[in-house]
């Protein structure tokens, strides 16, 4: 079925990398609301931005727009629809060279 998508065991293993990190990025947009409203100790936005950074952009968007999550900070607003940008990009070269070679 993916075989037309997937070329070697690297792109394999890229492609779960990136599904495990945007997962990850949801639930951890997803704790953070939670914890936000029970005035409890709380996710960092350094981590949630990095999460995003590293990977996890398309994750942090949806949980962000899913929960109600971080739309009034500019810093996420703007920060991670150009993180998505940067994400799909890095994604494409990576998949790009992995399939060359």
């Amino acid at each position: 079925m993916w075989n037309y998508l997937i070329h070697n065991e690297r792109q394999a293993v890229l492609l779960l990398y990136f599904s495990i990190v945007n997962i990850l990025s949801f639930f951890f947009f997803a704790l953070d609301k939670i914890k936000a409203e029970r005035h409890q100790w709380r996710i960092s936005e350094n981590t949630l931005l990095l999460i995003s950074f590293l990977g996890g952009a398309t994750g942090a968007l949806t949980g962000m727009v899913v929960f109600k999550h971080k739309l009034s900070k500019k810093k996420f607003t703007l920060g991670i629809p150009i993180l998505l940008v940067f994400n799909r990009l890095l994604e494409l070269f990576l998949f790009a060279n992995l399939y060359q070679g």
